[in-house]
């Protein structure tokens, strides 16, 4: 696995370092990642581009680490006792307008993703392999548990099935994934595919 790595020689505070991803985010959502540049940051958040590069080393990097700093915590801590308890509860930490900006986002760097190396060897480094540890912690709790058998074949497909009616939500209904949508789609998808009952 590639490794990306920051060299960071000066500090920037939390506050800032936030303000900061803010606003990548939001130059994300208004121009898209081809034509997001340092240059458009830089304006943005009144700091030097060299600032910029010296911190995050470049545009995929930052967008990464912009993407990963406004989820909501670890949730591979989250332990109700449940499986079933556990993924509703990972669902119910954001709104459905912060999941309707989130699924915008994803859009926006869908195909950025495949066409940039950068991009894409940050998103799974920084982004797709953490949360897949994390949930991949949360199956193992239910396989302790007894709720899940560990040779269900269904396991390997968990992550596929959720961030797919994420992302795909728009695309066939065209209507935003919300909570609502996805705790349904858990209780009737999910749940039955890895033989937990949804009650």
């Amino acid at each position: 696995m590639t490794e990306v790595t920051t060299v960071r020689r000066s500090r920037i505070t939390p506050e800032r370092e936030a303000e900061l991803y803010a606003a990548v985010l939001d130059l994300l959502r208004e121009v898209g990642y081809d034509a997001l540049t340092m240059d458009a940051v830089a304006a943005r958040t009144r700091s030097s581009k060299a600032t910029l590069y010296r911190q995050w080393g470049g545009k995929a990097e930052l967008v990464v680490r912009a993407m990963r700093h406004q989820k909501p915590g670890s949730i591979g801590d989250v332990d109700t006792g449940s499986l079933r308890g556990d993924l509703h509860s990972i669902i119910g930490r954001e709104d459905d307008c912060v999941m309707e900006q989130n699924a915008a986002l994803m859009r926006a760097l869908a195909m950025a993703v495949h066409m940039n190396d950068d991009l894409r060897r940050a998103f799974k480094d920084l982004l797709v392999e953490p949360e897949v540890d994390e949930f991949q912690r949360i199956v193992r709790r239910a396989i302790e548990r007894g709720e899940v058998p560990a040779d269900n074949p269904a396991l390997d497909y968990m992550v596929h099935m959720l961030v797919g009616a994420f992302a795909t939500r728009t695309l066939i209904d065209d209507l935003p994934p919300t909570r609502e949508f996805l705790i349904s789609y858990i209780d009737a998808v999910v749940l039955p595919a890895l033989g937990v009952s949804p009650r």
